[in-house]
């Protein structure tokens, strides 16, 4: 298994995983490249609510769907709340924030479907991205966890609720956990420390590493426990294990921006979506 970083004809960079079934799904996790966003959103910002000219994030938006071979028109995404809230998208749902930021699905940090050529999209800046595959059931899923979303497992929650609505088999799953801060650089306070202590009692030492005088927390390895937890065999996930703190050349990262003295940064994108049936 391995996540990779591939070039399309469009010449833009996706980031992929190797697990997924290519006839089954088209995905990507989107680089901050060869967008047309200016400084600080420079240059593929796909988020409409972090400042940004709304007339450059849907010029970004048409040419990173088009590289993929979807229309903007038809990405759907959330209101992202830090929660744990998971929402099933229907083909009525088909757009929903694609233009309009005040049309995303609301309070919202997961995203379930299984209905065809209805691209999910959300949006990041250091978050985890959580994707999900059930080729048996034909259903896929994407999730987003800060360290809030990670400590309330939304990544169990996910899979939970495609088992309620789809049928889902957790061990059949094809889990693709992408770029985010890393354990090298997210250092945490007490209020992390707790919850993590709180929510992964027996992995707490293992999840919280101390290092400088700094305790910092590895989001990566705290969603693999907890979909492990619900069911899913370690070997069906595919952690990226790349920093967007460390490789803010090539995603957004907050935690970076800020140690350069900026407020704001643009949002990398994780879009996943089924292809039409073969006949």
């Amino acid at each position: 298994m391995s996540y990779y970083i591939s070039q399309s004809r469009k010449n833009f960079w996706h980031g992929k995983f190797s697990t997924f079934p290519e006839d089954f799904v088209v995905h990507a996790i989107s680089t901050r490249l060869s967008g047309v966003s200016r400084a600080p959103f420079d240059s593929l910002n796909l988020a409409l609510h972090v400042g940004d000219r709304a007339d450059d994030v849907l010029t970004n938006r048409i040419y990173f769907a088009a590289s993929l071979d979807l229309r903007a028109e038809d990405i759907t995404t959330p209101n992202q709340v830090h929660g744990a809230q998971v929402a099933r998208v229907e083909e009525t749902d088909r757009g929903r924030g694609a233009l309009s930021y005040d049309d995303s699905i609301a309070q919202t940090d997961a995203l379930i479907t299984n209905a065809p050529n209805v691209p999910l999209m959300l949006c990041f800046a250091d978050c985890v991205p959580i994707l999900f595959v059930d080729p048996i059931n034909r259903a896929i899923g994407a999730a987003h966890a800060g360290w809030k979303g990670t400590v309330a497992k939304i990544a169990a929650k996910t899979l939970e609720a495609m088992t309620r609505e789809f049928g889902t088999e957790p061990s059949e799953c094809r889990i693709g956990i992408g770029p985010s801060i890393g354990p090298c650089c997210y250092d945490v306070g007490e209020n992390v420390v707790d919850e993590c202590k709180k929510n992964f009692p027996s992995s707490a030492d293992e999840l919280l590493i101390e290092r400088d005088g700094k305790i910092f927390f590895d989001l990566w390895r705290a969603n693999e426990i907890a979909l492990v937890e619900a069911g899913v065999p370690i070997d069906n996930i595919d952690t990226a294990r790349e920093c967007t703190c460390c490789k803010s050349a090539w995603y957004f990262s907050y935690r970076s921006a800020r140690k350069a003295g900026l407020n704001e940064t643009g949002r990398i994108a994780a879009l996943i979506a089924i292809k039409d049936a073969v006949v």
